[in-house]
């Protein structure tokens, strides 16, 4: 199986979608940009066979709808009766390999259930779209060439290594792809190959899924000796510049208890020495959190609070 370092893979120099005037002029320069990283001519042929603009995609990238929903709409929605339930049901399915992998990684085998449930509803919806025929598209459309060049290339790495066939390799209008919905590059830093067979097969494996989910997780900072945080009271008083996760936001839960901040139930935080954050995305009348650090981990998944908590509260539910 052929490796080719990411490295290579996001050092190299972009041809602007400007000198190329047409869709397929464009695809040759992929093609030549894809030699000079070490693709093979026979998965370039393959990959890009039959490849066409896909203005499906385009359109998809250009009318991404505004967050419009609150967390009191959102939350009951993305996390709905049958997703727990269900969730729950596979949980116990696969209990014996969660529980590998979890203390494989050292992350809870219940975040990384809710990752699966969230991103894909557990493997039944990972997009139609050809990858590399989206990637090409968005990066010709040019409103983000430079990325989506790089996730082409990383694409078809992926096939370079063998992982799966060009035909196969479905995923989402952007080019997320598989179970667990990794970007190319992403795929590329963090997919592992779970049970040992050569491949990292996110697609079909779901142990490549929860193992790649996991390493994920661990590699961005994540720390099982603790949760995800919790919905909490803040004081009438409140001083909302103390809201956000930079680092400088951080204040250890005494601190916080200090401020008057408490559980949703009214009563004293946890007594516990963890640094702690203090987020409430909607609005000084919506919902409001104290978060820990595995939060960020999950933030840097997906930069989207409402993301975030529909994962951590599908987390909760399969722990109750």
């Amino acid at each position: 199986m052929k490796k080719i370092g990411l490295a290579a893979i996001l050092g190299f120099s972009v041809i602007s979608s400007s000198y190329a005037a047409t869709f397929e002029q464009y695809v040759l320069d992929l093609k030549q940009e894809a030699r000079t990283v070490g693709i093979s001519e026979p998965i370039i042929e393959q990959a890009f066979d039959g490849v066409t603009y896909k203005a499906k995609a385009v359109k998809a990238d250009k009318n991404q709808p505004e967050k419009k929903l609150t967390l009191d709409q959102y939350i009951p929605r993305a996390v709905p009766k049958w997703k727990i339930e269900k969730a729950s049901r596979l949980y116990t399915k696969h209990e014996s390999e969660l529980n590998r992998i979890g203390e494989q990684f050292g992350v809870q085998p219940r975040f990384i259930v809710a990752l699966w449930g969230v991103e894909s509803n557990f493997g039944h919806l990972t997009g139609g779209y050809n990858v590399i025929e989206a990637l090409s598209t968005l990066a010709y459309d040019g409103r983000r060439e430079t990325f989506f060049r790089k996730q082409t290339m990383a694409a078809l790495t992926i096939l370079e290594e063998g992982h799966i066939e060009p035909k196969a390799m479905k995923g989402s209008w952007a080019g997320a792809m598989g179970q667990c919905q990794f970007m190319p590059t992403s795929f590329l830093a963090y997919a592992i190959d779970g049970d040992g067979d050569g491949k990292k097969d996110i697609w079909n494996n779901s142990s490549d899924v929860f193992a790649s989910a996991a390493n994920y997780l661990k590699q961005v900072g994540w720390d099982d000796t603790y949760t995800w945080g919790r919905q909490i009271n803040l004081p009438k008083q409140f001083d909302h510049s103390l809201l956000g996760l930079g680092k400088e936001k951080g204040k250890t839960i005494a601190q916080w208890q200090e401020l008057g901040v408490r559980r949703i139930t009214g009563k004293a935080l946890p007594n516990v020495d963890l640094q702690a954050w203090m987020i409430q995305p909607d609005d000084e009348k919506g919902r409001a959190y104290m978060v820990y650090g595995n939060y960020n981990a999950l933030m840097h998944w997906n930069r989207s609070h409402y993301f975030a908590l529909a994962v951590s509260h599908l987390a909760d539910a399969i722990k109750r």
